[in-house]
């Protein structure tokens, strides 16, 4: 198991509430300094803006640092995920995670199929693989009936189980069904809790352990029969009141997430010969 962060364990790091917010750069030094294997650059708006040398510059220091990059963004769009995949390509990142936003299937499953055959030559040539994340905006037997359906090695399913909460779909329940479809593995906790005065509900992050997620069972779904997934741990932690609670809060989730994730690589069996 390859283990990594991606930008949504820094999310506070980067954001404008942070006066000194750190760079993608500044994010690969850190994932070295946590021993991580992958760094995931995901929905981080900076690497739109960046040029073919900058981007040459942030793969050369990823492969100085040991790391293996991948990339993230919205959308199916053709033209949006071939500018995307020229960014993949510059950066030397084999992994592309996307999402099918809601109006890109509205008129049903063949809406966003041709749309994804469109791009599968580019996929097939590059020789990258396309992740379409869980989330509540595509219920998880549609998204799985689209992956089957463009039936295509390139095209696979980035699995994060605390995304489908909001649809009333059960955590376990999504990754026994996508598990033989994952390609990339978003790792984090989540609680989901009645609001204050009991009238509502609230889901957010927790600390790995702590909430409501089922690691070990996750992890022996999506790795059973030698698929070999990054794992990539994120965050749902909101605003504490201030930046140093903030962020001292956010490294300390990373570090528990991590720390959970090697213990269970270490406990896994060793793959069959």
């Amino acid at each position: 198991m390859d283990i990594g962060i991606g930008t949504y364990a820094l999310f506070w790091e980067w954001q404008d509430a942070n006066p000194r917010p750190m760079s993608i750069a500044g994010m690969l030094d850190r994932a070295a300094e946590l021993d991580c294997q992958v760094f995931q650059i995901c929905d981080d708006p900076c690497v739109d803006g960046l040029s073919r040398a900058e981007l040459t510059a942030l793969r050369d220091q990823a492969r100085d640092l040991g790391l293996r990059l991948e990339l993230g963004t919205r959308t199916i769009g053709p033209d949006h995920l071939r500018r995307y995949l020229d960014i993949a390509e510059a950066l030397g990142a084999p992994v592309l995670r996307s999402m099918i936003q809601r109006p890109e299937i509205a008129g049903g499953r063949d809406q966003a199929v041709a749309a994804l055959r469109e791009v599968l030559p580019r996929l097939e040539s590059q020789g990258a693989t396309l992740a379409l994340e869980t989330y509540e905006q595509v219920p998880t037997a549609e998204l799985i009936a689209v992956v089957e359906e463009v039936a295509s090695p390139h095209v696979g399913i980035c699995l994060d189980p605390a995304n489908c909460v909001s649809a009333l779909e059960h955590p376990r329940d999504v990754v026994e069904r996508t598990a033989a479809h994952v390609v990339d593995l978003h790792v984090k906790d989540f609680r989901f809790d009645r609001a204050e005065g009991w009238v509502g509900f609230t889901l957010s992050g927790a600390r790995m352990g702590e909430g409501l997620l089922d690691l070990d069972h996750e992890l022996d779904a999506v790795y059973r029969e030698g698929r070999t997934p990054a794992a990539i741990v994120e965050h749902w932690l909101p605003w504490q009141g201030d930046l140093e609670t903030t962020l001292r809060i956010e490294r300390d989730w990373t570090r528990a997430t991590l720390d959970a994730l090697r213990t269970s690589a270490q406990a896994a069996p060793a793959p069959a010969p």
